[in-house]
């Protein structure tokens, strides 16, 4: 039996909670590349599986799948950075709320898709949310920390509409997710390996526990993302996998001791208000 756009939307909420989990495995990871290392391999070895399981996608998808691979790439090194010059609770609803405004911008004027009054206004609420829990402490000083965070949240939203686009014309979704996974991984796997120095390999095999669970983590997150996006809205897609925001903040807060203020704690309310308002719109 398919599910219909709701019950998409809903795995789409689930998938929020896995993706801040792993982004708080890489945080909590001391060695940043050697973290970035270890997920970009699980995400390779899950997208060999998926290729044997549903062979190659349609010649039509290409452009889009090789775009997505460099991007993902791309954002996996300035999400090592970006953390690196911060917080978890300060950053991360930077980097994630930047993708949301700017795939329904280009979802509804370039790609003419069209949205309720109600999930108009469920999306404005959340990004709303977003862009307050950003804010909370002040507004965010011009520094690396903010640079990087603005320049992952426009890779993902390169990435997001690549894929959104592209697992449209693949003919066979389970395909274009296996080729996406494994065209990342030896582009990232270079990238970190001169990044990282000295006893890569070593150091490797000492995180390689949790770096491989956030690997796994990551792969069901943006995988079932990519698959939703197949059968849902772009922009509605992009504004519920942002919620993730909610559980990074609180993820920060808990577990990884960054205290939150009253304001954040709203903001938190509004990001999770506006998926609830959007989802009803659906």
């Amino acid at each position: 039996m398919s599910l219909g756009i709701q019950g998409v939307l809903l795995l789409v909420l689930g998938t929020a909670v896995l993706h801040a989990a792993w982004n708080a495995m890489a945080k909590s990871i001391g060695d940043r590349w050697v973290a970035s290392a270890l997920i970009g391999t699980a995400n390779g070895a899950f997208g060999l599986v998926f290729i044997v399981l549903f062979g190659v996608p349609a010649l039509a998808s290409w452009p889009y799948l090789v775009a997505s691979a460099l991007l993902q790439a791309t954002y996996l090194v300035l999400l090592t950075h970006t953390y690196a010059h911060g917080d978890l609770s300060r950053l991360y609803p930077i980097m994630r709320g930047t993708s949301p405004v700017v795939v329904t911008a280009i979802a509804v004027t370039v790609l003419a898709e069209r949205l309720s009054v109600l999930s108009w206004i469920g999306l404005g609420v959340l990004v709303a949310g977003i862009v307050l829990l950003a804010c909370a402490r002040g507004l965010p000083r011009a520094d690396t920390g903010l640079v990087l965070a603005l320049s992952a949240g426009l890779v993902i939203a390169g990435y997001s509409l690549s894929d959104g686009v592209g697992v449209r014309v693949s003919g066979e979704t389970g395909a274009y997710i296996g080729w996406m996974f494994a065209l990342q991984a030896p582009v990232l796997l270079l990238v970190c390996r001169w990044q990282a120095g000295r006893s890569f390999w070593g150091r490797m095999h000492a995180h390689a526990p949790l770096g491989l669970l956030g690997g796994v983590l990551s792969v069901t997150s943006y995988g079932t993302t990519v698959w939703a996006q197949s059968r849902a809205p772009l922009a509605l897609v992009a504004g519920l996998r942002e919620t993730s925001v909610v559980w990074g903040a609180l993820i920060g807060g808990l577990v990884l001791s960054e205290r939150l203020t009253t304001v954040e704690r709203t903001a938190v309310l509004a990001v999770a208000a506006g998926a609830v308002i959007l989802q009803l719109g659906a």
